[in-house]
């Protein structure tokens, strides 16, 4: 990894972070459970999902990392992170998560923000310290092909960022709740 791709991946991991923190900063826990539709995730699911996938995608980078390096085989983005990027964020397609990773109730609300911090924290820890070339190394995403492990860094960001989006459209819907009731989230 280039110092440049080390610097880029840190940097947008944590923009990405702050502003997820930021959209979910002093929820109530009805807030967090406000479900805008019966078919429509809760912020707080939006949240566990988010959770999950991050940990999930480093896991996969980390036991991609432990491989064999393979230099002949090419992501099918090569070139286009931020065309990767801006697919991924810009929520034009509609996704249907895979169930592993639907949420599931995995943690109580007050435990959501704590999980994505540690979790970010992992992903930022492998950006800093990995000494691998993450673009010599790939596995495949289920709509977007074989992506690099660089690529796979930057998508535990975008991903976090296109859910913040639908956070804040589960915030501006009819009937969430505006005054804080129960026990804010820090």
């Amino acid at each position: 990894m280039t110092p440049a791709e080390r610097d880029r991946a840190r940097d947008y991991l944590h923009k990405t972070s702050e502003n997820l923190l930021g959209a979910t900063r002093g929820l109530s826990q009805s807030q967090l459970a406000f479900r805008p539709a019966p078919d429509r995730w809760s912020i707080a699911q939006c949240l566990e999902h988010i959770i999950v996938v991050e940990n999930f995608v480093h896991d996969r980078i980390v036991d991609a990392l432990r491989q064999p390096a393979d230099s002949s085989k090419r992501s099918a983005y090569e070139g286009k992170d931020e065309a990767l990027i801006e697919r991924i964020v810009g929520r034009v397609e509609r996704a249907q998560a895979p169930e592993i990773v639907h949420p599931a109730g995995r943690w109580p609300h007050d435990r959501l923000l704590p999980e994505f911090r540690a979790a970010r924290g992992r992903s930022l820890d492998l950006v800093a310290k990995t000494t691998a070339q993450p673009r010599q190394y790939l596995f495949p995403h289920p709509a977007f092909g074989p992506l690099d492990c660089y690529q796979w860094m930057l998508l535990i960001g975008a991903h976090g960022d296109r859910h913040r989006i639908q956070i804040e459209e589960v915030a501006a819907s009819p009937g969430f709740p505006s005054a804080a009731q129960g026990r804010a989230t820090s």
